[in-house]
């Protein structure tokens, strides 16, 4: 297999879906291909086709680069799949995702379950395709320590949140002087925190940049409160549920505070999606791994927690 830079040949990429509640396959496919607006508006999620519908028809589409191969399996089977083709104009579904191995030139895993990531994505990263692999990267100590030696032995792959990526968050990154020193976050955030929590974590991470301490749950599966230390001081909240809505980023600095939300995840995808394929011609990263290895270090330090009572759970016990 080809690796990374590919340069400017065309793109072909295969996409691997789905699991409960995750529609990526079928926006991220529009995202590339465009879409049928009839087939789109089948969709089980429909909130995909409405946001879809309001976006600017040369939005759609990357120079060179198509989805053109889908699988889908375990929550969904061949008949979700002939529907997002459909749907996202992919001309190849397949029974068996090893059968893409030889077909494209790169794999979306499009899937949000962390504990399924490593056995999705063995045979891809093992046949040295390069990847993107959908938040979260993982759910476990062990499995963040086979993606880091993947990674060391030269496996290519990119994983991240596209809530890092909303246009509203942007300036802060940049620059937030006039907050002062940031003292305190909040940063709520819907649904649980196995698949969710990584949204404010990577949400939030640029603004404190690495230096993570630790992470206490206080909370239950159903309505989740993690507790995050920087080494700088800052303390973080993420309260987060099962049926709250919405997202956002609450800053308060020693000079004064604000509170912006994400509300253009179109933006926030399409980006995501830009910097994987620039990533492919180029190899340039849109950001260190180290960064995702120490997201991920979050993500098990709060699970860890709250299945142990509410412990604090410092990021150098994740060993990896």
């Amino acid at each position: 297999m080809a690796k990374v830079p590919l340069g400017d040949r065309e793109l072909k990429i295969g996409i691997l879906g789905m699991t409960e509640g995750n529609g990526h396959p079928y926006s991220w496919s529009a995202m590339f291909n465009g879409y049928d607006p009839e087939e789109m508006a089948k969709c089980p999620f429909p909130v995909i086709p409405a946001y879809l519908s309001n976006q600017p028809e040369e939005t759609f589409g990357m120079p060179g680069a198509h989805i053109t191969h889908i699988c889908c399996t375990g929550y969904a089977e061949r008949e979700e799949a002939e529907n997002i083709a459909r749907a996202a104009k992919i001309p190849n579904v397949l029974d068996n995702p090893l059968d893409m191995i030889g077909e494209v030139d790169a794999v979306i895993c499009a899937t949000d379950v962390g504990d399924e990531h490593v056995e999705r994505c063995r045979p891809f990263l093992e046949a040295g395709l390069p990847m993107f692999i959908d938040k979260p990267l993982v759910n476990s100590e062990e499995d963040l320590r086979t993606f880091v030696k993947w990674h060391d032995e030269g496996a290519q792959f990119l994983t991240s949140s596209s809530m890092r990526y909303c246009k509203e968050y942007e300036p802060y990154y940049a620059n937030h002087y006039e907050l002062g020193e940031l003292m305190y976050i909040c940063s709520p955030m819907s649904k649980k925190y196995e698949t969710y929590g990584i949204h404010a974590l990577e949400s939030m991470y640029p603004l404190l940049g690495s230096g993570f301490v630790s992470v206490q749950s206080t909370g239950t599966y159903e309505r989740s409160m993690m507790h995050i230390l920087h080494e700088s001081g800052c303390a973080v909240d993420i309260p987060q549920g099962i049926g709250m809505a919405g997202a956002g980023i609450l800053m308060i600095g020693s000079k004064g505070s604000n509170y912006i939300q994400c509300r253009d995840s179109y933006y926030a995808f399409k980006k995501q999606l830009d910097l994987f394929v620039h990533w492919l011609r180029t190899g340039e990263e849109p950001f260190p791994f180290a960064q995702s290895v120490e997201l991920m270090k979050m993500v098990v330090a709060g699970l860890r927690s709250r299945k142990e009572g509410g412990r604090v759970v410092k990021l150098s016990e994740i060993d990896v």
